[in-house]
């Protein structure tokens, strides 16, 4: 017979109550909760140069050019958009030092109109050749896309700063070479607004991925800005 003492079960019964308390005494408490995630969410895209957001790029053609009012012209046309563009900065680049703006121009008219009236004659037989005797109403439509091109707001700052040289080049332009001043200088002209479509598409690639990301929606370009008409030249509204 196995037969314990009081001593022995006194000892037995402190080892076991030490190792309840020891095994008390490990027992991490419970973690804390995780702080909140706080997702900082950056602001959503906005448009280039304050322009409106369903602007609408020129598309580029299957020959890598962007399908402007200044795409595939005449050299009759690209001399007589040059003159409406410097028109358009004589009338709308009213700051101090857009001054030699209206001086490049009235230089242009006053030099050069034996070679404006040869162009414009040139142009009045193209639009003939195109659309027959219902030329006018297609050369106007025209006229008055070239003149709201170079006036879209968003470009003019950089767009008078632009014509301010093309202007100064024009008072010394002399007679018989505004064919080649006009190649040289309506390209000059034209990256202005190459140089704002390239920003509007990155502005719409960014905005969707900001909306991807965030959630955020809103309204598709709907409407499209001075689309020239296919492969048209025109003359100058009399």
């Amino acid at each position: 017979m196995i037969r314990f003492s009081f001593k022995q079960a006194a000892t037995a019964g402190s080892l076991g109550m030490a190792a309840l308390l020891a095994s008390c005494a490990t027992k991490a408490p419970p973690p804390p909760p995780p702080p909140p995630i706080t997702v900082v969410i950056p602001p959503k895209p906005v448009p280039p140069r304050g322009a409106a957001d369903n602007f609408t790029v020129p598309a580029i053609g299957a020959d890598g050019v962007r399908q402007t009012v200044n795409a595939h012209l005449s050299a009759a046309q690209t001399t007589w958009n040059l003159r409406s563009a410097l028109n358009v900065a004589a009338l709308n680049c009213v700051r101090a030092e857009d001054a030699d703006i209206l001086a490049g121009y009235k230089s242009l008219l006053k030099e050069h109109g034996k070679s404006l009236t040869t162009a414009n004659k040139a142009l009045d037989q193209e639009f003939r050749q195109k659309y027959g005797s219902a030329y006018i109403a297609p050369r106007e439509r025209y006229m008055t896309q070239v003149y709201n091109y170079f006036a879209l707001p968003p470009t003019r700052e950089r767009f008078c700063t632009a014509a301010r040289a093309v202007a100064r080049e024009a008072a010394t332009v002399k007679k018989g070479e505004l064919e080649a001043f006009a190649a040289r200088s309506l390209p000059q002209l034209e990256s202005v607004y190459e140089a704002f479509f390239q920003d509007y598409e990155k502005y719409r690639h960014d905005l969707a991925a900001w909306q991807a990301q965030y959630g955020a929606r809103t309204a598709s370009p709907s409407v499209s800005f001075n689309a020239p008409l296919s492969g048209s030249s025109a003359t100058p509204r009399r």
